[in-house]
């Protein structure tokens, strides 16, 4: 009778580590879809900042360009 209370324990234990295990691989699946979501948005605010520092070059280049024909102006 001993050893069926024993294989029982094993049982609930076994079965204990199988929920905690599927509750795991849940969350793992969940937390790679929420770094796929978050890697995506960094690309995304990587390429808007890549074009922003391309304008600002732009922007400068200009601003150059303006001084040069003043000063050439001036003097």
């Amino acid at each position: 009778m001993e050893e069926l209370s024993t294989l029982e324990k094993l049982n609930q234990k076994v079965s204990q580590m199988l929920s905690n295990y599927d509750a795991l691989r849940m969350d793992n699946a969940q937390l790679k879809e929420s770094l796929e979501r978050v890697e995506a948005d960094n690309v995304t605010k990587q390429n808007s900042i890549n074009q922003m520092q391309d304008d600002l070059l732009e922007k400068d280049m200009e601003i150059e360009e303006i001084v040069s024909k003043i000063e050439s102006i001036l003097g």
